[in-house]
């Protein structure tokens, strides 16, 4: 079991903090939902009910989305794009380990199956994080403006309009702005680290040159 905690550690704990965070996300916009419809006369709900609102489901799957266009984008830029310096990229002068082809490792017993494989699973496999995320990005955007479209609804009835489906919130300005003001603060913040990495420094992390390293040298 120790063992097991020392070798996923990293994921147990990211995990653990995800769940804390969304938990205290969701209780405390449960009582604000509450505390909002109280103060307009509406009837306030549970906490099981909440969970299905617009607002719970916008809430979270705005961010969600950010996060995985902002991943899968890194994931893509630095297999062919450099930052001299930077922890978080390839040397451009050398030819690194994951640029090797995997087709000239097909006879070691130790690689992943698809790899033996080869033909279009291979090709696919190639690229499959990349993909995943992308696509992760995807559920959550189309998530996103269905709960989205729930909130607008609501806000629309309550001024004497009429609700609105998923794809006309989408058309609205409302939802892009949404999007993009999350968007762009992902964007910064890798820009941010790909660029402190170049000159800062956190031991015992591989998202961090060793602590000696010239600021010239890139990649960790």
């Amino acid at each position: 079991m120790r063992r097991f905690i020392r070798d996923n550690g990293l994921t147990i704990t990211m995990m653990a903090l995800f769940l804390i965070f969304l938990t205290g996300q969701s209780v405390t916009g449960y009582r604000t939902y509450n505390q909002d419809n109280e103060e307009h006369g509406e009837v306030t709900i549970g906490y099981r009910s909440y969970l299905q609102t617009g607002h719970f489901v916008e809430a979270t799957f705005e961010n969600w989305e950010s996060e995985f266009l902002q991943m899968g984008f890194y994931v893509l830029l630095t297999a062919f794009l450099f930052q001299r310096g930077s922890a978080e990229s390839k040397d451009p002068d050398k030819v690194e380990p994951v640029d090797a082809d995997p087709r000239n490792f097909k006879q070691r017993p130790d690689v992943p199956w698809v790899v033996r494989r080869d033909g279009w699973m291979l090709k696919l496999y190639e690229n499959s994080l990349t993909i995943a995320l992308f696509l992760l990005f995807l559920v959550s955007f189309v998530l996103h403006a269905a709960g989205g479209a729930k909130v607008y609804s609501a806000n629309q009835i309550a001024h004497g309009g009429s609700p609105v489906s998923t794809l006309h919130f989408m058309e609205t300005a409302e939802f892009w702005f949404q999007s993009f003001q999350n968007w762009q603060s992902e964007f910064l913040s890798v820009a941010t680290l790909v660029v402190l990495s170049i000159f800062l420094r956190q031991r015992g992390s591989p998202e961090s040159k060793p602590v000696a390293s010239p600021h010239g040298d890139t990649g960790a």
